[in-house]
């Protein structure tokens, strides 16, 4: 299975490098796929000189500036299908995601349609060091969303997934609107309304070791408006898919 992993980047220099690294040392057929927001740090740069010291395993696509996730993964999403790829990966660039999970994700791939690395089943959990009140907000922001959206999923904004290309072909991408990291949720919520079949690794989300964290209040207050949004904009999808499971 030939798998490729899109990670966007802004001011990733300190991390690229590493998680290049690691994710080659994987016995997996692997390719990574960097969309780098014009980082400041020179983080485009380095992608291109490991794309050259990697030739055929890293490609990069370059773009003007900081203009989000939600574009960024599409993007990203576009050009690993037009390359070839049987599944594509999303992970963040910081090793809060461990890439040794992705061989357990590929396994588990070969009997749904997508894999989401969560904290919130058995064996996940999420960095020892974080304060009760970041814990608290993580987990209730997911417990919300998926309560809203009545989705059976345990870690449904997590942002560490391996999807089939199929899949990705069969969703109405170009509905998705949030630019935040609610399009995360999004797509999962798309997803499972056209009634595509889920599974869940268990996962230690760590805190980033370099850099700056994206998130942001005005990020956490978008999330939290959005899913409302959501619910009624994909009712449609809804719909047919419960008419479906019905049949």
């Amino acid at each position: 299975m030939k798998i490729i992993v899109v990670v966007p980047t802004y001011n990733e220099a300190e991390n690229l490098p590493n998680l290049v690294s690691a994710l080659f040392s994987l016995p997996l057929e692997l390719s990574v796929l960097v969309v780098d927001d014009n980082s400041p740090d020179g983080t485009g740069n380095i992608a291109d000189a490991l794309a050259n010291a990697h030739p055929g395993r890293l490609s990069v696509h370059h773009r003007n500036g900081k203009v989000g996730l939600r574009s960024a993964y599409l993007t990203g999403f576009g050009l690993a299908l037009e390359s070839g790829a049987d599944a594509v990966a999303q992970m963040d660039a910081d090793f809060s995601h461990d890439p040794k999970k992705l061989i357990e994700m590929a396994a588990k791939l070969e009997s749904c349609d997508v894999v989401l690395g969560s904290r919130y089943v058995k064996g996940g959990s999420v960095d020892e060091n974080w304060p009760i009140w970041r814990k608290g907000l993580s987990a209730w922001g997911n417990f919300y969303s998926r309560t809203i959206l009545r989705m059976p999923l345990r870690d449904i904004t997590t942002g560490f997934r391996l999807w089939r290309s199929e899949t990705i072909l069969g969703m109405p991408l170009e509905r998705i609107q949030a630019s935040g990291y609610i399009f995360l949720v999004e797509m999962a919520y798309m997803a499972y309304c056209l009634n595509y079949q889920f599974g869940e690794v268990p996962i230690h989300f760590s805190d980033r070791r370099w850099g700056k964290s994206k998130m942001s209040f005005k990020i956490q207050v978008e999330a939290a408006f959005r899913i409302w949004e959501t619910l009624w904009l994909f009712r449609d999808l809804r719909r047919k898919g419960e008419r479906a499971r019905r049949q």
